[in-house]
């Protein structure tokens, strides 16, 4: 069974990252970057999250499957990844710390996850992902 879960989600090496945020906070500017970067779009605004046992995998809500919304462009269609473990939660806040020296906990359909907040726009958050995914990201 499949849960709708609000984050946009893209794949990274066969990982994928959930991205939280409010309305507007960039989630998908940020999916578009890691795009242009190697990955693949899993779900923009919405994905679905199945577990299998002791992992969660997310795959694209069939309504949306393969579009992201490019702010004052429109809405584009793009190669889509699925049934990929999700590996990491970012979220944008703006009171994200400085430093970290371990990645937050976050329950997702009751399976913990790594969570690191970013800051948003910052100019290089494609870069910080990929960092986050390497440091914390589960294998």
């Amino acid at each position: 069974m499949s849960t709708l879960y609000r984050a946009t989600c893209v794949a990274i090496g066969g990982r994928a990252v959930l991205i939280e945020g409010p309305p507007g906070s960039g989630k998908s500017t940020l999916a578009l970057a890691l795009i242009d970067r190697g990955a693949v779009l899993v779900g923009d605004d919405g994905v679905e999250l199945t577990r299998r046992a002791d992992r969660l995998f997310a795959s694209p809500p069939p309504n949306i499957a393969g579009l992201l919304e490019v702010r004052n462009l429109g809405i584009f269609p793009l190669p889509v990844a699925a049934d990929v473990p999700v590996a990491l939660v970012l979220r944008f806040d703006s009171q994200a710390p400085r430093f970290i020296d371990e990645a937050e906990s976050i329950a997702v359909t009751d399976l913990p996850l790594p969570l690191v907040r970013l800051w948003p726009d910052s100019p290089v958050a494609a870069i910080k992902a990929e960092l986050a995914l390497q440091r914390y990201g589960l294998t």
